[in-house]
């Protein structure tokens, strides 16, 4: 984590044998810190704005729709940054 940036709060809504989901709240400027997915993953946000991606050999900056969701496989590192004024909010199926 940057010394500047905030830690986002993942809150944990549910757990079983075959999800966990995760709501992840992004305070303006704050990060998930470097972190690599065990499972594949769906994220559905609830908010609209841009994140910043970092991973080791690129960044990206992703615009995000709320209720507009997308998909991503397991095993790439990486940390997303809210690059908004505003807080921003998500949530995160790990399909187990």
């Amino acid at each position: 984590m940057s010394e500047s940036r905030k830690p986002a709060k993942p809150t944990v809504q549910l757990e079983n044998d075959r999800v966990i989901v995760t709501e992840w709240r992004f305070a303006p400027g704050a990060e998930t810190t470097w972190h690599q997915h065990e499972y594949d993953y769906v994220v559905v946000p609830q908010t609209t704005g841009k994140l910043h991606i970092q991973t080791e050999t690129e960044e990206i900056v992703a615009e995000l729709v709320s209720g507009i969701s997308y998909a991503r496989t397991k095993g790439v590192k990486h940390n997303v940054v809210n690059q908004n004024e505003h807080e921003f909010v998500f949530v995160e199926i790990e399909l187990k």
